[in-house]
């Protein structure tokens, strides 16, 4: 690509910085699209974003298609090229959007994995032997209790607590959105078994709720590997990651409430689509309410 295509992308960036905002995890993703299909670009010979056409782009999906990337991957790919192309036209440096109107290959929908209530007691229910235990304990009670993504939970700071109401702020959710969430009571004692220890292992100018042996800001990494360890001490099966947490406070609460929209709102979720997917894990139930309760689906008895 030319040195006046790149610094077009540049100032792109810039602008999803700047003015909308957007996280720095999004804007590495919209940066790691971009690059791809400049590359994809010079293998064409194409050395501007006029030159590029929806044909070029489908040719493109295509060929990431057929390297084993995944639909998901992909619609994000698109995405990212239809808001760059976008912002283009709205400068005047592009005519027409050749994303628009193409679609990635649909994918399997996979239901999210969950944890059951008696192993989600398992992991929460152990002692704490040491202040990691003690800590990693009033994250997993935290995860659970509100339904937090990691991003979220890493980001925690001292002052977006308020054990006092029970309660938790998210500043900086996906999408830069915030929300507000109550604490449950399990979690506010984990929380302040924490709290007794954390001065002794944070550094006196870090403001992070969960620190590490350093005493700064524990990374998702660190989050995520310590997890794995508790569920290997534990026996439980499988994987055990940070979101089937979040995953099953969704399907729990959902399970007992019936109450989408709530869901919807806990999680931060912009779509209700979205949270529907929960909605598949207890299709069961739901149709034993809808059997009991719509008056053309109870069952009769057949009289002659």
């Amino acid at each position: 690509m030319s040195p006046e295509a790149d610094d077009q992308c540049r100032q792109f960036l810039e602008h999803l910085h700047h003015i909308r905002r957007l996280s720095p995890h999004t804007i590495s993703n919209y940066r790691r699209d971009l690059d791809q299909l400049a590359h994809y670009c010079d293998s064409q010979q194409r050395d501007s974003w006029r030159e590029l056409s929806a044909v070029d782009l489908r040719s493109y999906i295509s060929e990431r298609h057929r390297k084993g990337i995944g639909s998901r991957s992909l619609q994000r790919a698109l995405s990212a090229c239809r808001s760059f192309f976008r912002y283009l036209q709205k400068h005047q440096l592009l005519e027409n959007n050749p994303a628009i109107g193409l679609r990635a290959p649909k994918a399997a929908r996979k239901l999210p994995t969950t944890l059951d209530v008696d192993q989600v007691s398992q992991l929460l229910d152990q002692p704490a032997n040491s202040w990691l235990e003690c800590r990693d304990l009033a994250m997993w009670e935290i995860l659970y209790s509100c339904g937090l993504r990691l991003s979220e939970l890493v980001q925690l700071d001292l002052a977006q607590l308020d054990l006092q109401q029970r309660q938790l702020s998210v500043l900086h959710g996906k999408g830069n959105k915030s929300r507000l969430l109550p604490l449950g009571r399990k979690a506010v004692q984990a929380t302040r078994r924490w709290l007794a220890l954390r001065p002794e292992k944070a550094k006196a100018d870090e403001s992070a709720l969960f620190v590490g042996h350093r005493g700064t800001r524990l990374s998702a990494r660190g989050v995520q590997l310590r997890l794995e360890s508790w569920r290997k001490r534990l026996g439980l099966p499988g994987k055990l990651h940070p979101h089937m947490l979040r995953h099953s406070f969704a399907s729990h609460v959902l399970e007992s409430s019936q109450d989408l929209r709530a869901v919807q709102e806990l999680l931060g979720h912009s779509n209700i689509s979205t949270t529907q997917v929960y909605t598949h894990l207890d299709f069961q139930h739901l149709a034993s309410i809808y059997d009991q309760a719509h008056p053309r689906a109870k069952k009769r008895s057949d009289k002659p």
